[in-house]
């Protein structure tokens, strides 16, 4: 099905007006509607989901292809659904990847909303490049906690009876809390592992920061750690 340009001016001019009030903040890009040789392939992927919206449609694979290829005939595999979403933000829903929101099946797309981004999407935008301004930090983060992700000033995931209060925590506690290394963390999440981890950016444990947390794990684990380290440092007997 080929859109008229009205219908694409029309639905593009829609999609821009929720981007402006719910999904620039956060860091999701806009596509641009045209380059010099025409419509863009992400505006017209997202344009033709976003039809109707928010009573929108699925769409298979195919079907997308197929649409494409009137703008893009040498179009062989359209990937634009797939980074539109979790690459680039625009929640998506994507059949047989996990998707709990939408009944699709594998090949299937659907624009689930324009009111919110991509779950656990991050801005391309660096920390570094925001600073240490922990307003503009918290609103990357969509104001949750970056590891167990509640929400400030709403009641806590595993706590409900408490407030959540978003804090300054280090990614790496063994570097200052300065711009690139600062993560939003609830008061339970910062307070309970403080300088004890070291975390990604999506608030996951990825390494020890404290040489002293194994003494807390079991003798096994402790043996298979002795072990790993005497074979890493050639640790003669």
């Amino acid at each position: 099905m080929k859109l008229t340009d009205s219908t694409i001016n029309k639905t593009y001019n829609t999609i821009k007006s929720y981007h402006g009030k719910f999904l620039k903040d956060v860091g999701v890009k806009l596509p641009n509607l045209k380059y010099k040789t025409g419509y863009t392939k992400d505006a017209l992927v997202l344009i033709y989901l976003a039809q109707n919206y928010p009573q929108t449609k699925v769409a298979s694979k195919n079907e997308l292809t197929q649409f494409i290829r009137q703008y893009y005939p040498n179009t062989n595999d359209m990937q634009q659904a797939r980074h539109l979403g979790a690459q680039k933000g625009w929640w998506i829903v994507a059949g047989g990847r996990d998707n709990i929101v939408e009944n699709l099946k594998r090949g299937e797309y659907k624009l689930y909303t324009l009111e919110q981004p991509y779950p656990d999407f991050k801005s391309n935008r660096r920390l570094e490049d925001i600073g240490d301004d922990f307003d503009e930090i918290k609103r990357k983060y969509q104001n949750r906690c970056a590891t167990c992700g509640s929400v400030e000033n709403k009641p806590h995931f595993h706590w409900p009876a408490t407030k959540t209060k978003l804090q300054k925590a280090h990614m790496n506690p063994q570097k200052p809390l300065i711009a690139g290394n600062i993560i939003p963390q609830c008061q339970k999440c910062n307070q309970a592992d403080r300088n004890r981890w070291e975390y990604d950016r999506k608030g996951r444990v990825i390494k020890l920061a404290n040489a002293k947390v194994i003494l807390r794990s079991t003798i096994e684990v402790q043996k298979k750690a002795y072990k790993l380290l005497e074979q890493k440092f050639n640790v003669k007997k």
